[in-house]
């Protein structure tokens, strides 16, 4: 017999009731989001591959090649997003790793980009343009090195991300 009173017992059901659904609407959502982002990378990925075709075909200009690296970028950002969607449905835990990496991701192709127009900027001589695009490589390098050392934090700390498994 349970040392709690019978009316104890309801609420504790209820609750474990309750948290059994919202871990179930949980793994709706993040398998809908996981589609989702798959879905969006492959079209992105096939749009790229069309682009890149059209682009050896026509000869690559450095703008080109630039906006293909982008959209390459961006693709790496959606599959690793697509991680750690997988790894929350698995682990049902959020891991702060993935998110840093992505951020790392996204501040490398900004920065990529930026520097690609440093010859446009140069060839208009103007001059506020390019002070500007050197304060934002100034930030995202700043940024880059703050994301560096919180990856190194978490890594130090020993919380390190759930391994894939294998295949």
């Amino acid at each position: 017999m349970s040392s709690q009173p019978a009316g104890r017992q309801q609420p504790g059901r209820l609750r474990l009731a309750i948290a059994r659904g919202f871990t179930r609407v949980e793994d709706v959502l993040y398998i809908g989001l996981g589609v989702l982002l798959a879905l969006s990378a492959a079209a992105l990925l096939v749009s790229t591959a069309a682009a890149y075709g059209k682009s050896v075909l026509t000869g690559a200009t450095v703008p080109s090649i630039v906006s293909l690296l982008d959209r390459l970028l961006l693709i790496l950002m959606i599959v690793e997003l697509l991680y750690t969607v997988q790894v929350s449905f698995r682990e049902h835990t959020l891991v702060p790793e993935p998110f840093l990496i992505v951020g790392l991701i996204a501040v490398t192709r900004r920065i990529l980009v930026v520097t690609a127009e440093f010859a446009t900027i140069l060839e208009k001589g103007n001059d506020a343009a390019f002070r500007n695009a050197m304060y934002e490589l100034g930030l995202l390098t700043a940024m880059i090195v703050a994301l560096v050392i919180s990856l190194r934090l978490l890594r130090k700390r020993g919380e390190v991300p759930p391994s894939k498994p294998p295949d």
